[in-house]
């Protein structure tokens, strides 16, 4: 077929890699520097006593590479986590349907679904899931966001800066009577806000890429079965 994909060179040396990983004792197949498909993969492992299956699903866990995203960051503290999946295909609706079930499964809500500009997307507050057509196929991206904690990183240093324009004004003696109180009062709550996201962030984020490598494994799981039967 004019459009089946050809692995590069690198990709069927990884492919072999994986495939071969039970089998140390084969000899090493050559590859050809244009590269070879899926089933000329396949010849390959059977003439070096290699389960095809076994290139298959190598093939299908290279296509269906996963890469983090790096973590935004409020006041150095991690507020978005993320990854990146790439897709060996498009998703027709009844495959991104399958992997928003996955999702609503995961986190125990129903989201919801949108569509706009080429992309499909589905989000539930916590997790946003957009699948988009790249340069090289298509890919899902996964963001989980802790707005509340951008909100309140910002009303800690607002409550902060208020507090050092009212220790201005007590030190110069102008102030009103009663004034310290209200400048301990936003040194107290800004500094607490900073302190308190300060400690819980940083698990926040680790929690929160733990439930995204979650997800993203059971989307690699479901695209590679979907591959399979499609193959089979």
């Amino acid at each position: 077929m004019a459009d089946e994909r050809i692995y590069r060179d690198d990709e069927v040396e990884e492919i072999l890699d994986l495939a071969m990983s039970t089998h140390a004792a084969a000899p090493r197949p050559s590859s050809p520097a244009e590269g070879l498909t899926l089933a000329q993969l396949q010849e390959v492992a059977v003439e070096v006593g290699v389960d095809p299956a076994q290139i298959t699903s190598a093939a299908h866990a290279l296509d269906l590479r996963q890469s983090a995203s790096p973590r935004q960051t409020s006041l150095g503290m991690p507020v978005s986590v993320g990854s990146t999946i790439a897709l060996p295909g498009p998703l027709t609706d009844s495959d991104w349907g399958s992997v928003v079930d996955e999702f609503r499964d995961a986190l125990g809500s129903t989201g919801r679904i949108t569509s706009h500009a080429g992309k499909r997307e589905w989000t539930d507050g916590r997790l946003r899931a957009v699948l988009e057509e790249t340069e090289s196929g298509h890919q899902i991206r996964l963001t989980m966001r802790k707005l509340d904690a951008i909100v309140t990183n910002r009303l800690g240093i607002v409550g902060l800066l208020i507090a050092m324009v009212l220790l201005s004004l007590i030190a110069t003696g102008t102030s009103p009577v009663g004034l310290e109180l209200a400048m301990l009062g936003l040194l107290g709550m800004g500094g607490g806000i900073l302190t308190v996201n300060k400690l819980t962030l940083p698990k926040w984020a680790h929690d929160g890429e733990g439930q995204i490598e979650y997800v993203a494994g059971r989307v690699r799981e479901l695209v590679a079965e979907r591959a399979s039967d499609s193959t089979g």
